[in-house]
């Protein structure tokens, strides 16, 4: 599936943050890497992605957090999540960890160019 991503960062607080468009509130949000926080919705789909100390947990400068071309891809099944993150088409993290959040079968894209 795939998703209108809308993305923002604060340069002050080395904060970045996505969610899905239309999407309001979250049910719970669970850290899927260091400083990777993945929060879902009451059917444990994703609705959103908050990354905290974003320049240095992504190894990049705050200036290619500020692109408007983020994308964020989610595939998951009942034992793993793998989640990449990509700005202006160049994968900038990767992260494979146990699906212990309840997270149903899914592959989405959640992209800010929809």
């Amino acid at each position: 599936m795939k998703k209108r991503l809308i993305s923002s960062y604060d340069e002050v607080n080395d904060t970045f943050v996505g969610k899905i468009d239309g999407k309001n509130g979250y049910c719970a949000d669970f850290g899927i890497s260091n400083g990777i926080y993945l929060g879902i919705d009451i059917f444990n789909f994703p609705t959103f992605v908050l990354v905290s100390h974003a320049s240095e947990v992504l190894n990049i400068s705050k200036q290619c957090l500020e692109s408007d071309d983020v994308k964020i891809d989610i595939d998951c099944d009942e034992n793993c999540l793998l989640f990449d993150m990509f700005v202006e088409n160049s994968k900038i993290c990767s992260v494979k960890c146990p699906n212990s959040f309840g997270i149903p079968n899914l592959k989405c894209l959640m992209d800010s160019n929809l």
